[in-house]
Formats: structure tokens, sequence, C-alpha cells
């Protein structure tokens, strides 16, 4: 059992709880309970709430995080 908690799970975790991250987007609990990835609409408004990255939360849409400038 992967025992590495997902983004989502990150971002979840950041706010305190499912409900509260609902209540932050302006949505049910329930959608965000159904979420299997962030949709790609909320991505940006659930990076800014909890902090985890665009690119951790849907890396197929914003690709891997950029390697930092040297």
């Amino acid at each position: 059992m992967d025992t590495n908690p997902t983004a989502l799970e990150r971002a979840i975790s950041s706010v305190g709880s499912a409900s509260e991250l609902a209540r932050r987007l302006r949505v049910t609990p329930a959608a965000v309970l159904q979420w299997r990835k962030v949709p790609a609409e909320r991505v940006l408004e659930v990076e800014r709430i909890s902090g985890v990255s665009r690119h951790d939360l849907r890396p197929d849409v914003f690709g891997p995080i950029p390697e930092a400038a040297e």
C-alpha cells in the first residue's frame, strides 16, 4: 500500500479538512471528496489556498516543476 499522500491529500491537509477546502473554494465537500485529481479549472485556486504547487497537483496540465534558475 502506498503511504505517500497525493498532492490533493496534501492540499486538503494543509487547510485542515476537505470541508474547509470546499468552503474556501465555494463548492460542496462531496465535490472535493469525489475528485481523484483537482479539476484543471480549480488548480490555481487550490494552489493559492493550500500552497501545493500546480505542478504537483496537475503535472499532466502544468508539467513537472521547472528546474530552479542557477
